[in-house]
This record gives C-alpha cells, sequence and structure tokens, in this order.
C-alpha cells in the first residue's frame, strides 16, 4: 500500500491553485443524468470520488470522458436503474444519485452508502422527502428498491428537521423534472448547493433560492449545457493551515473568499496577515500561531465541518489551549488518537476537542482514518521534527487532487511511495 513521506520543520512559501471543488462536482455529475445531450464540466478535480461517480454513471449506460479538469457525459442511452453495491460502498455522497435515478428512470435499485466513518449520518431525510414526492420505497437486507408508481415525482413541500447539504441535494435532483412545485423548507445553504441549482437552471429548470427556502416548478425535459465547478473552499482552507503551521506565506488563487469567510477570521485569530482580492488570498503567517480560544462547526455560512481538523492540526502546535466544538458529527475526531502519536495534547469530551499546544511534534507512523483527519496529519506532519510515515491513503485521495505534487512546488518535502 501506498504512503506519503513527509519531512517536516521546512516552511511553505509561494503560489497555490486552488481545485474544483469535490463537494460539487459529485452532485454535478449526478445531475448529468437528467440532461438531454453532452453535459460538459471545467475545473472538475481528479480524486478517486469523481472517478467513481465516473463509474457509477457508466453503469448507467451513459457515456464519460475525463480529459484535465474537463469532465463530458452523455446519458442519453442509460437505461440501467442500479448501482452495484461495490461502487455503493466506495463513498457515501453516492446516495446523491438516488433522486437523480427515480426522476430518470421512474425506478432504483442500491444499497446503503460507504464512505468516511464519521458517525451515524442516516438518509431517512432522502427516503421521507421522496415519500412525500409520491415514492414507494422497500427497504431490505441494506437494499433499497424505490418505484415512482405515477412515473415522475409529485411536487410538494418538504420539510427538513436540520439543513441536510446531502438531502437538499437530492431533493432538488427529484424536484427540477417533477410534477408540480416542490418547496424546500430549511434547506442546506452551502455554495455547493447553489452551483448545483446554477447548473440545472442552465440546463432549463426553474429554482428560486431565497436563503434556506428553495423553490422549483417542475419541466419537462432537462438539456445539457457547459459548466465550471466553483473553487475547492475545504482545499484552500487545509492549504492555508498547512502554510500557517509552518510560519509560511503564499498566495491562493483561483478561490472565492466569500465561501471561506468565517474560516478567515479564524486564521487572523492565529496571527495571520489576511488579505483578500476577488480571487486570491495572501496569507503570512507567524512564526508561531496563536491558541483558537473557541471554535464550533456549524451549517453554512457558520464555520465548516470539513475545514476543523486541519486547524485543530495547526493548533497541536499554537501558542496556548485551543477549543473544538463539532456540532454536525458525532464521531469527527478519530484522527486525534493517530496526531497524539506525533506528541500532541488533546484531550476530547464527547464533541469537544480541547488542544493544549505543545512547542514541536515529531514524525511517526499514523494512518489516515477518514478524508479530513488524513488532512490533519499531513498537516501536523509538515510542523513536526523528523519524518512522518502516513498510511492509507485512500481517504486523501478521496478529496485532494494531486495533494504532494502541490505541497512540493510550495517547498515541502514530500514523497508519496
Amino acid at each position: 500500500m501506498p504512503h506519503l513521506l513527509i519531512d517536516g520543520g521546512r516552511r511553505l512559501n509561494g503560489t497555490v491553485a486552488i481545485h474544483g471543488a469535490k463537494n460539487a462536482v459529485l452532485p454535478l455529475l449526478a445531475a448529468t443524468l437528467l440532461a438531454d445531450g453532452e453535459s460538459v464540466l471545467h475545473n472538475a478535480p481528479q480524486l478517486s470520488d469523481v472517478e467513481g461517480c465516473l463509474e457509477i454513471l457508466s453503469g448507467f449506460g451513459c457515456r464519460t470522458t475525463q480529459e484535465g479538469d474537463t469532465i463530458t457525459v452523455c446519458a442519453d442511452a442509460a437505461d440501467t436503474p442500479s448501482i452495484t453495491d461495490e461502487l455503493m460502498r466506495k463513498m457515501r455522497s453516492s446516495i446523491v444519485f438516488l433522486g437523480a435515478m427515480m426522476a430518470r428512470f421512474g425506478e432504483a435499485h442500491l444499497s446503503y452508502p460507504g464512505g468516511c466513518e464519521l458517525g451515524p449520518r442516516p438518509i431517512d431525510l432522502h427516503l421521507a422527502a421522496f415519500r412525500l414526492m409520491g415514492a414507494e420505497i422497500h427497504e431490505e437486507g441494506g437494499q433499497l428498491h424505490a418505484f415512482l408508481p405515477e412515473g415522475r415525482f409529485l411536487g410538494n413541500t418538504v420539510s427538513l428537521s436540520f439543513p441536510s447539504v446531502g438531502a437538499t441535494e437530492n431533493i432538488l435532483l427529484a424536484a427540477v423534472t417533477a410534477k408540480g412545485t416542490t418547496t424546500i423548507l430549511n434547506a442546506a445553504r452551502e455554495p455547493e448547493i447553489i452551483d448545483l441549482a446554477a447548473y440545472l437552471s442552465a440546463c432549463g429548470a426553474r429554482i428560486h433560492i431565497d436563503g434556506g427556502t428553495i423553490t422549483v416548478e417542475g419541466v419537462e425535459r432537462l438539456t445539457a449545457c457547459t459548466h465550471t465547478v466553483i473553487p475547492d473552499r475545504i482545499e484552500a482552507a487545509t492549504y492555508m493551515a498547512a502554510v500557517a503551521v509552518t510560519g509560511g506565506s503564499a498566495v491562493l488563487e483561483r478561490l472565492c473568499p466569500a465561501h471561506i469567510a468565517t474560516v478567515l477570521p479564524v486564521f487572523a485569530e492565529m496571527g495571520c496577515r489576511i488579505s483578500e482580492f476577488p480571487q486570491q488570498i495572501v496569507l503570512n503567517a507567524p512564526a508561531r500561531l496563536n491558541r483558537i480560544p473557541f471554535l464550533r462547526t456549524m451549517p453554512y455560512p457558520g464555520f465548516p465541518t470539513d475545514a476543523a481538523a486541519p486547524l485543530l492540526a495547526a493548533a497541536t502546535v499554537a501558542n496556548g489551549t485551543s477549543v473544538f466544538v463539532e456540532s454536525i458529527f458525532e464521531s469527527r475526531y478519530k484522527y486525534v488518537g493517530e496526531l497524539a502519536r506525533m506528541g500532541a495534547h488533546i484531550k476530547i469530551e464527547s464533541r469537544v476537542a480541547i488542544v493544549e499546544g505543545v512547542p514541536s511534534l515529531s514524525g511517526a507512523a499514523v494512518d489516515c482514518t477518514d478524508l479530513r483527519g488524513g488532512a490533519a496529519l499531513v498537516i501536523a506532519a509538515l510542523a513536526a521534527e523528523g519524518r512522518t510515515v502516513i498510511g492509507e491513503l485512500t481517504h486523501l485521495d478521496r478529496g485532494y487532487d494531486h495533494l504532494e505534487d502541490t505541497l512540493t512546488a510550495l517547498g515541502a518535502r514530500v514523497q508519496r511511495k
């Protein structure tokens, strides 16, 4: 199995071009199943999760290609309303295909999804919404069999008990070709939702977004279009943390500062100088970071849960004690045990992590426990004395496009072996 070998203690400096957003491109790929003709997605990252989505689309009978950061999908010949258990287990976000499958085929057959184990992430909200919209769904032995007796979803009002990103995306995909009007109350407001709506609207969908309320007037059909995926705000936060923990400086390009508006003040609080431009951020870090007095993850526009692990890793060598509260997932802190191997002082009490900054970390052999936890290990390794060997890279490859190449360009010593 491949490993990352990271020799820490080097200041990172230079320029980083942010790739397209993982959390945007996956629902966009599901959406291409609904459109007639050939969809073209530019600024698409090269990730194993993207490869998994393309395999799923090919399994439906779609024609797919990826050349560099451009993906093309033609779903005209799609005729197979099922996803293999192997592909479903590869990633949890595969469940976003359910709404598109039912809207396209009138039925869907698949198993429960896999992905990072971050605690219970039930798909009850998805299934309840689809039932409200006229679906019949049977669950048996970990398998889902869903049907639309009317042949189409039926518009309805869906009120979400929590602003789930996945549920909002799935309902949106179901609603765009439904009969009648669908209103989603307490919908997620993440930039990735807005990006999905922009693609669907360009294909002919009728979508109106007013804060946490999304109104969709169903149309008979969608026509494929060309779309550019938004920048990855979590990748941006990760590289900012990598530069900051080494006391470096960097220019981050091809990103949207507004998408990380709640992240930037945290870096400023840690002593970094931040300069914002329309598609660029300049970060200059102090020799040693300040503590983060209190950070709570929240649904957008609050602090993103996916950006907390990189910041926590940076806090392990900050001056003072930092406090993190995880409000989204129950089991976000599995990677903390691996940080402890490197000399980090962290106490976990339920959803609270208390991080006592130490003068330095030491290189060690560690394993990624999940995608963002893996990023935390990379950041800690960049600051550590000596060599860190990071295993279980399948998690990192799901969400970071050529991670080691980007870090090497900034001056890090990183090898994949």
